[in-house]
């Protein structure tokens, strides 16, 4: 069927592009090829000049959203250009400082955590808040969170309590928003990716390949994957979803005691 999702022509600002394999790109390139319009926010000048040739051609705004007021600013700047009303919002940001290496989740340090939290998860509230007067009505809003807030990955550490964070925020502006507009807000959980900020998390790379064996196909996410999951949560095809999370990742959550998974944790060393 033609246009299946309906978002030709459509516009979309996408945060969080940092280089070609940030999920954020997949999407906005995604999103592109179906024929929308797709506006980008960077972190930073310094951002946008690196990305200069990825993103030749295309409408880039920079929005710190770890300084305050930036959304605002943000949203004033996109909508004095004419861009909107915006039919969708992407937040795909996350950021945590691992710069100490992992350590017990009691000596989280403080900085660090409200740090996240308010670069990884408050920041959905402030770009909702500030982007209201400037969505459509039946807007869609996705954010990028994680396959399972139940487990406990040392490596990941207190980013788990603030992806948790995220997934909730998203829940209480869904229904914050119903009052009085029809958009939506939903969580795409993704299981674990090869992407450059995926790179920075300690012990990431055993992380992800032992995700690969506990899927059913014995074969980790393409990161196209979890682009086409927020592409149908950004589209009308999925009116009936809002304050939901759709989780992304090959079976990964269902298959802990896979029979090969665990004769190999149990073999003799």
């Amino acid at each position: 069927m033609a246009d299946y999702l309906k978002i030709a022509g459509k516009t979309f600002l996408v945060f969080g592009v940092a280089n070609r394999k940030s999920v954020a790109w997949f999407v906005g390139r995604s999103l592109e090829e179906q024929g929308a319009r797709v506006l980008y926010s960077v972190r930073s000048e310094a951002r946008r000049k690196s990305l200069e040739e990825l993103l030749a051609g295309r409408t880039v705004f920079v929005c710190d959203v770890e300084a305050a007021g930036a959304a605002d600013r943000l949203a004033a700047e996109v909508s004095s250009a004419g861009h909107g009303p915006l039919d969708g919002i992407v937040h795909s940001i996350a950021f945590a400082n691992y710069g100490g290496g992992p350590k017990p989740f009691h000596e989280t340090d403080r900085a660090d955590f409200l740090q996240a939290v308010s670069v990884s998860a408050f920041s959905l509230v402030e770009i909702a808040r500030a982007f209201k007067p400037h969505l459509a009505r039946d807007a869609s809003v996705v954010a990028m969170g994680i396959s399972s807030l139940s487990v406990t990955p040392d490596n990941y550490g207190y980013m788990g309590p603030v992806k948790a964070a995220l997934e909730s925020c998203a829940r209480f502006l869904a229904k914050s928003f119903s009052a009085d507009t029809a958009v939506r807000f939903n969580v795409v959980g993704s299981g674990p990716l090869k992407t450059s900020a995926s790179a920075g998390i300690p012990g990431y790379v055993e992380s992800y390949l032992y995700a690969g064996k506990l899927t059913y196909r014995r074969r980790n996410l393409d990161t196209q994957e979890v682009a086409d999951a927020v592409l149908f949560l950004l589209s009308g095809r999925s009116s009936g979803m809002n304050g939901a999370t759709l989780v992304v990742d090959a079976g990964l959550g269902g298959n802990y005691f896979d029979r090969e998974v665990v004769r190999l944790a149990m073999r003799p060393e």
